[in-house]
């Protein structure tokens, strides 16, 4: 019976793997969608990079530097295991994980999380960022900050035993902060100091719409990263847990529904249209922000994180531009704006709700958005300086796909490319 249980969990957490790596085609049609067919080729080739990259990173040493092993008598801030990865003794039965999954699994599938943070990036940073200077950025953010970050929580670092009054460590269940606040926090100093694309404000300080090129692509990519949503916050429990993972595919759904109909609403009656852009992100928007405490949720209670999820959405958004901070594809509003909504809500909602589990959620946003940024700053700021970080005016203007790549996405359909 015990071995039945320890293949049916493991066979679940296999399953969700594979549906977190299908979340990268998702982010993939997105990013093209909103953009502009003259950067396709540029903005696939990144995403590819960043899967690719980003496992073999993990493999390296993030993995370890995540998961290091923290005593009792550490402060929980700073370790590292060792380079590469070896299955310990008793990784591949149930001893490991209480029976959850092996040892082989276990890295798989935070692997694919680890990429997630710099695809946040991508979409921020689309159509004018240099590809060599994204390229040393990821390596240096997903191999080291994003895991550092990582083990602090679940590695089982300061932040998994913060405690405060009746609030025993902060709780991030999929990674509201974990992922998408520390991919956000990234994309928010790399959009400020990248600038804005050329035509997107006016001196005035009014903002130009520059639509992307295919909304079926985006549709296609949200409905893809709704349906990945479900190996990231399914595979989350760790188990194939009956109870658990119904129940936290269920919040993850009713958030994303609520989500997508409060963004839709509200931009509805802000803007006089009905724009599908702020609907499908609304849709993501209500993913991020049930994703800390998909377990921990009624279904009454997602939906309200959802509705407020969504709303964050289009006041984020329309704030970004008063800003003059341009995200062609949502990304700041959808993980970061929502992330952080999403990691407070555990202390006002659900099984974990008091003042105090508030407060602690409050400080292990905060301790993760000091870290993120600063890192970001340092490594953009040292790139801009050296090898810059936007192509010239000219080549923004005439593509990225043709003076990057040499190629064109659709050379046998060409559209207005401007």
């Amino acid at each position: 019976m015990e071995t039945a249980l320890f293949t049916a969990n493991n066979i679940w957490m296999m399953l969700c793997t594979g549906l977190v790596f299908f979340m990268h085609l998702g982010f993939s049609f997105l990013e093209i969608g909103l953009t502009r067919q003259k950067n396709t080729i540029n903005i696939l080739f990144k995403n590819i990079f960043i899967i690719t990259v980003g496992l073999l990173l993990y493999y390296i040493g993030g993995f370890n530097l995540m998961y290091p092993g923290f005593e009792d008598d550490d402060l929980g801030l700073l370790k590292f295991a060792g380079f590469g990865i070896a299955a310990p003794d008793g990784g591949m039965t149930p001893a490991y994980a209480d029976g959850g999954y092996t040892w082989w699994t276990d890295f798989l599938f935070q692997g694919m999380f680890a990429a997630t943070a710099a695809t946040i990036v991508s979409g921020a940073v689309a159509e004018r960022v240099k590809l060599q200077a994204f390229f040393i950025f990821t390596i240096i953010y997903v191999g080291i900050v994003y895991p550092i970050a990582g083990s602090w929580q679940w590695g089982g670092g300061f932040l998994s035993t913060l405690s405060y009054g009746s609030a025993e460590g902060f709780y991030d269940f999929a990674g509201s902060t974990i992922v998408h606040s520390v991919g956000g926090w990234a994309a928010l100093i790399a959009v400020y100091l990248l600038g804005a694309r050329v035509g997107k404000y006016n001196e005035d300080g009014s903002a130009n719409a520059i639509t992307g090129h295919s909304m079926p692509f985006t549709t296609a990519g949200v409905l893809i990263l709704w349906l990945g949503w479900f190996g990231f916050n399914g595979g989350s429990v760790l188990s194939a847990d009956p109870e658990l993972t119904s129940l936290t595919l269920v919040t993850t759904s009713l958030a994303a529904a609520a989500g997508g109909v409060s963004a839709m609403t509200v931009a509805f009656f802000r803007y006089k249209n009905l724009d599908l852009t702020m609907f499908l992100n609304g849709i993501l928007g209500g993913l991020v922000s049930i994703t800390a405490g998909a377990d921990q949720m009624s279904p009454n209670e997602a939906v309200i994180i959802g509705i407020i999820g969504g709303i964050i959405i289009v006041f984020a958004v329309s704030l970004l531009d008063k800003l003059k901070l341009d995200d062609p594809v949502g990304a700041i509003a959808v993980h970061l704006g929502t992330g952080i909504w999403g990691t407070l809500a555990v202390g006002i909602f659900g099984g974990l709700a008091s003042f105090d589990q508030f407060l602690v959620q409050l400080a292990g946003v905060g301790a993760v958005a000091f870290f993120c940024s600063v890192s970001a700053f340092i490594i953009l700021v040292i790139l801009k300086k050296t090898i810059g970080i936007r192509v010239s005016r000219n080549e923004e203007v005439e593509g990225l796909d043709i003076h990057e790549h040499g190629m064109d996405a659709y050379p046998d359909f060409r559209l207005n490319q401007h």
